[in-house]
């Protein structure tokens, strides 16, 4: 079997990119293959699942990106103000400032959402405490800190959706710009 042409870490992300703009279910070999310039056997030899596990080395990958960018921002001694102006930074880098979808909604929808939805509600209750957390620091009682943190999380997803509806990162600029307020107050 001949190398891949480029770094798996860079084939995951051409997977990512397809999955993002085509979704789990209209992800096609063919399209998973032209972006990675890797043939159908290649891509089974790397991923023996098939497209199952093409899309969970893209969810791993996020993870990974998650537990170097975010978590260390949260589990710093900075300031709530500062953790949120930090979060929204990496979140700005992570969304390509709004152009790039989240895989998470990708995923929870269809016959993906059969295959992955454990995982994705998971990783949407982790993302609500540690951000909840933040709340929760500034001086909010639990049940605002977590009505908080889903709000946060509703006008994130929902920024990227509208702003990716519309052709326009203005809805999802607006969203990180008002993060702290909806977290903190």
């Amino acid at each position: 079997m001949p190398r891949p042409a480029a770094p798996r870490e860079e084939i995951v992300d051409r997977l990512g990119d397809v999955f993002r703009r085509h979704g789990y279910g209209g992800a096609s070999l063919k399209l998973l293959s032209d972006a990675t310039g890797l043939g159908r056997s290649s891509l089974y030899h790397y991923f023996p699942n098939g497209k199952e596990d093409m899309a969970l080395a893209v969810l791993d990958s996020a993870e990974r990106w998650m537990g170097d960018e975010v978590v260390p921002i949260l589990e710093s001694a900075a300031s709530p103000q500062e953790k949120v102006r930090a979060v929204v930074a990496a979140l700005d880098r992570f969304y390509l400032g709004g152009r790039r979808s989240c895989l998470l909604e990708l995923f929870a929808i269809g016959d993906a959402r059969e295959v992955f939805g454990p995982r994705v509600s998971q990783r949407l209750a982790n993302l609500r405490s540690a951000l909840a957390g933040i709340a929760r620091e500034a001086g909010h009682a639990p049940d605002d800190a977590t009505r908080r943190a889903e709000d946060a999380m509703i006008a994130i997803h929902g920024g990227l959706v509208v702003s990716r509806g519309l052709g326009d990162t203005a809805p999802f600029r607006r969203v990180l710009d008002g993060l702290e307020k909806t977290l903190i107050g």
